[in-house]
């Protein structure tokens, strides 16, 4: 009896593999612990974040993922690294405060280029009017926005095509992707600052948005489109 129990509240989701997730047999607090172990474990041996529906194979159907994830951080707060929500899921990070320990330590950092003022700027403009065309991106600057700098931008994984515009010619329009929320560190776009706190922080003019007083173009050699880290971008 026991052991047909056990075998009824297995996922077999993947062939092969049998994972009691209801865990009967065990107590209260030895349970939620087991189940605490097991989300870490998944996120952790995570590449990229780990979605709910993700966590929610290894754990009872009576698990409560967010009381779970709670306790997890608070266990990791004396801890070098956290457990934070990024792009609808979670995800092991490094605290920001050991970032210069570990750049001293091997020479690693934020492998990703730092985004020229132009970049930045289109990013920002997708980010917060997504969808939306490229044309619709060189009127809102008031200057054409070169397929080169979408181009950038999609290479980092930042952007990617979204539904065609109801527009003459169907154009593809453009959206914010999962890399970059997770890059940025937003769990979802409603976490994007508003327009007025970027202005208070002196990071964007309304003004020069509207009036198109901005470089847009493929930086060259020479150009003062300076690099903007991603604190500066987004105020993260």
């Amino acid at each position: 009896m026991a052991e047909a129990s056990k075998q009824k509240n297995c996922k077999t989701d993947v062939p092969g593999v049998l994972v009691d997730i209801e865990l009967e047999h065990l107590p209260p607090e030895l349970r939620w612990r087991e189940w605490m172990g097991r989300i870490e474990a998944v996120i952790f041996a995570a590449s990229a974040p780990v979605m709910r529906d993700t966590l929610a194979r290894v754990v009872g159907k009576s698990c409560n993922i967010d009381l779970i994830i709670d306790d997890i951080r608070e266990e990791l707060r004396s801890r070098p690294y956290e457990l934070v929500s990024v792009a609808g899921g979670w995800q092991h990070r490094t605290k920001k405060a050991f970032g210069d320990v570990i750049r001293a330590a091997t020479g690693q950092g934020n492998v990703s280029r730092a985004l020229s003022q132009s970049e930045a700027l289109v990013l920002m403009c997708i980010a917060y009017f997504q969808p939306i065309t490229r044309g619709e991106l060189s009127t809102f600057f008031g200057k054409e926005i070169s397929r080169d700098l979408i181009g950038a931008l999609r290479a980092q994984d930042f952007i990617a095509s979204g539904p065609r515009s109801p527009q003459p010619g169907a154009p593809y329009t453009y959206v914010t992707t999962k890399g970059f929320m997770s890059h940025f560190g937003l769990d979802t776009l409603r976490d994007l600052p508003d327009f007025e706190a970027l202005e208070d922080a002196g990071l964007l003019s309304k003004d020069k948005l509207l009036a198109g007083d901005i470089p847009i173009g493929p930086a060259s050699e020479g150009d003062d489109d300076e690099d903007l880290s991603d604190r500066e971008v987004f105020g993260g």
